[in-house]
């Protein structure tokens, strides 16, 4: 009989569902007394990390959450965002993460389109959190995070997290996921249209990622981590799992800070750290006085436009080594790597930026990366030359986009899930993005749509035509650039104007940095000539 014939199948005893809660409990149970959470005066380690992940378990089922129900989040980096990405899912509930940057009406979308039970809240958003909720016909039940480091904020519910989990077991026995499908996480992405889009991730996914962040990067045994990385962003691109795997220590900063990002990596001996070339930038851009050379190695995953040479110098100058990745947040964040050889140390400092600042190579968790027609998914040849669009498809795709089948079929039309980023792949494989397929631009780490900036203009009383492009910035990678035609009769409006505009109906973060008034260009049909606005952009 062949091997093949045997009718072995899969069970209980040799098939169990992949799922990163398997990491905290192998961790508190090994490791128990090493340190997990560092944030000022607070110290933790594992056993007490995972005796906090169980109580909110137990007391998000006391009061009615269960499976499949919606958990939001609105957090910054502190030790309760680490504790929800294990104790939400603990009981098959879906974590969703809101970017603390947004605004209340879209936070009052993603609440009510992904059907939020409950919200965890930092006292810091009580503006726009009570805001938000003001708008929403069935509010959820609101759990408020009072973080002694902050004093600002107020109260937006009388529930305190605390005491929500004072009225949780430590032992609270957990149910592993029947289906590592199940999904663990929602992740709302503006994608290439002002309407957020939810990103369904499962745990099998999630647990795969989360192994291939370690595979990537040989963080190995005990790494201290630095949250740099904003934790809302696709869950923290998978770390807040990685790191508890290998039984490491997380360090929290609130905010970011350049001097004391420096002074964290000093005094707790940093090993790992992630982020946008913007926390690199401010890192090299401190004062002469205030700037100091690590005496121990660390390594920085950098995602996003790539730092101009002289950054990626003077940081690793520092002693921080720079690795350059590249993902989206449908697929749960980093996937690909510029994976490095080492006889590039041996290139020029020119020569070394280049070729990190590609894209690179698949994770060893990704099964499928190609370059392709966009039309016909013929891979491109491997000249650096033929640009093509990226595909990618493997174990870290999304599920798909909560209640939006169209968007889930246009994205994974042909059995590859399109990125939408142009880009070139180099004779030894290594991939290189040239141009985004539709004009979305990636400010400090975030995705801004130009077709929601130009919703916004659109309805200002001066404004005949708008267009946003990228336009190049050495802090943040690239800002928002508009181009506006102004009607006849209102020819003295300047650009403070439109931003002030633009302040009343944005986020900070999307607000365009650069006004140009201008005849816009446009092909024979009437479409807006955008290569040409990138160029004119460019040029400022």
């Amino acid at each position: 009989m062949s091997i093949f014939e045997t009718g072995l199948g899969p069970s209980a005893v040799n098939h169990v569902a992949l799922s990163p809660l398997s990491f905290i409990e192998r961790t508190a149970s090994v490791y128990g007394d090493y340190p997990s959470v560092i944030y000022g005066p607070i110290r933790r380690n594992w056993r007490q990390t995972y005796e906090r992940c169980r109580r909110l378990a137990s007391a998000l089922v006391r009061h009615g959450i269960g499976k499949g129900d919606t958990v939001a989040v609105m957090l910054p980096n502190i030790p309760e965002m680490l504790e929800v990405h294990f104790g939400v899912p603990m009981i098959g509930a879906v974590l969703n993460t809101l970017n603390v940057r947004l605004d209340a009406q879209a936070i009052a979308f993603m609440l009510e389109h992904g059907e939020a039970k409950v919200l965890i809240t930092d006292r810091e958003f009580h503006a726009v959190i009570r805001k938000a909720l003001g708008s929403l016909a069935q509010p959820p039940l609101v759990i408020d995070v009072n973080d002694p480091a902050y004093s600002d904020g107020e109260a937006v519910s009388p529930l305190d997290y605390e005491a929500f989990l004072a009225d949780g077991d430590p032992r609270f026995a957990w149910q592993w996921p029947a289906d590592e499908w199940q999904a663990i996480s929602l992740n709302y992405t503006s994608g290439t249209t002002g309407d957020p889009k939810g990103v369904i991730y499962h745990h099998r996914g999630a647990y795969l990622n989360a192994l291939g962040n370690q595979m990537t990067w040989a963080m190995g045994h005990h790494p201290v981590y630095l949250w740099t990385l904003p934790m809302f962003h696709c869950n923290g691109w998978c770390y807040p799992w990685t790191v508890t795997a290998l039984a490491g220590t997380h360090v929290f900063l609130r905010r970011i800070d350049p001097q004391r990002i420096l002074a964290l990596i000093n005094e707790h001996r940093v090993s790992h750290l992630c982020g946008a070339p913007v926390v690199f930038n401010g890192l090299v851009n401190l004062p002469e006085a205030n700037r100091i050379t690590l005496d121990h190695p660390v390594d920085a995953m950098l995602a996003g436009a790539a730092p101009p040479a002289k950054v990626i110098d003077a940081v690793e100058r520092m002693g921080i080594k720079v690795t350059h990745v590249y993902g989206l947040t449908e697929v749960y964040g980093p996937v690909t790597v510029c994976a490095w050889h080492t006889q590039w140390d041996e290139q020029p400092l020119e020569e070394r930026a280049r070729i990190k600042s590609r894209q690179g190579v698949r994770y060893p968790t990704l099964e499928g990366l190609m370059v392709a027609d966009p039309q016909t998914l013929e891979p491109v040849p491997f000249d650096g030359t033929c640009v093509g669009e990226i595909f990618m498809r493997g174990n870290t795709v999304m599920k798909g986009y909560l209640k939006n089948p169209r968007a889930t079929d246009e994205a994974f039309d042909g059995g590859w899930f399109h990125t939408g980023d142009l880009a070139v792949r180099h004779p030894d494989g290594y991939v290189e993005i040239k141009d985004r397929l539709k004009d979305i631009i990636i400010s400090g780490g975030e995705n801004i749509s130009t077709i929601e900036i130009e919703d916004v203009l659109y309805r200002h009383p001066a404004v005949l035509e708008a267009a946003v492009v990228a336009r190049p910035d050495e802090k943040w990678g690239e800002t928002p650039c508009a181009f506006v035609t102004l009607k006849a009769d209102y020819q003295a409006i300047g650009e403070a104007d439109i931003i002030l505009f633009c302040r009343e109906h944005l986020a900070g973060f999307k607000l365009p940095r650069t006004v140009v008034f201008v005849e816009l260009p446009k092909t024979s049909t009437g479409k807006i000539q955008k290569y040409l606005l990138r160029d004119w952009a460019k040029a400022l």
